[in-house]
């Protein structure tokens, strides 16, 4: 998947708002809210490379907590991505005062993350592109403190049969026609789509993040607009 995202990478966001029906941005924002940032905390947002979390990360910290000490290190494997982001966020306060870092790296194996060294973890929309989401979710529960907070939003299943159905119609055939109107790579966008259908549903996502050691209250999860999207939010138990 990471040739997909050298193609594409200066018209990602443009395309996700249209391929979302510009719902992306609520989402994004509807999940750091989930998130619940804690003042002071550092948050490895992985996946993230053009900066969209970390962006919404710091700014509820300034200006709902009123903190100006938290940090965020991005970590993405596509350095196009990577690079995006850091022109997005280069004339920050935040890039001057190293709230914001940014690292090339592989979500399977965050070799440059030391072990309990996180408070928080978050990719977005990111897991459903690796070829092993478990490898990621083990290496999310290593750099994560004991008490550190896993937060995963990524694209779901819907279980209602009339939504469902448009849903699953949509990704087969809207996305792909328009990356391919919009970034000019349908092919790109039809692998695309095949990785997100190809994700495992909600409820089995679930029993991978609990088989890993993470404490997933209730069902272990929160569906958007019927499952378009979920949430997942756990914690690595205090005592791991």
């Amino acid at each position: 998947m990471d040739s997909v995202y050298c193609k594409v990478a200066d018209k990602y966001d443009s395309v996700t708002d249209v391929m979302s029906l510009y719902m992306n941005k609520v989402w994004k924002q509807w999940f750091v809210e989930r998130m619940k940032p804690i003042p002071g905390e550092k948050l490895l947002d992985v996946a993230g490379g053009t900066c969209e979390i970390a962006k919404r990360y710091l700014t509820y910290q300034d200006n709902v907590n009123g903190d100006n000490s938290s940090t965020v290190h991005v970590v993405d494997f596509n350095k196009d991505m990577l690079r995006v982001g850091q022109h997005r966020l280069a004339n920050t306060q935040w890039v001057k005062d190293n709230r914001v870092t940014f690292a090339q790296g592989n979500a399977e194996d965050l070799v440059d993350i030391p072990d309990n060294s996180m408070d928080a973890y978050s990719i977005s929309a990111g897991m459903h592109n690796l070829p092993h989401p478990e490898k990621a979710v083990q290496e999310a529960f290593r750099v994560l403190k004991p008490g550190g907070r896993f937060a995963c939003l990524e694209y779901g299943y819907v279980d209602m049969p009339v939504f469902g159905h448009i849903s699953r119609w949509y990704w087969d055939n809207m996305l792909p026609a328009i990356g391919g109107w919009l970034a000019n790579d349908r092919p790109s966008y039809e692998r695309l789509a095949r990785s997100v259908r190809s994700f495992p549903h909600q409820k089995q996502f679930t029993k991978v993040i609990r088989r890993t050691g993470f404490h997933l209250p209730g069902k272990g999860y929160e569906l958007f607009q019927c499952g378009m999207m979920v949430v997942y939010i756990a914690t690595k138990p205090p005592n791991a």
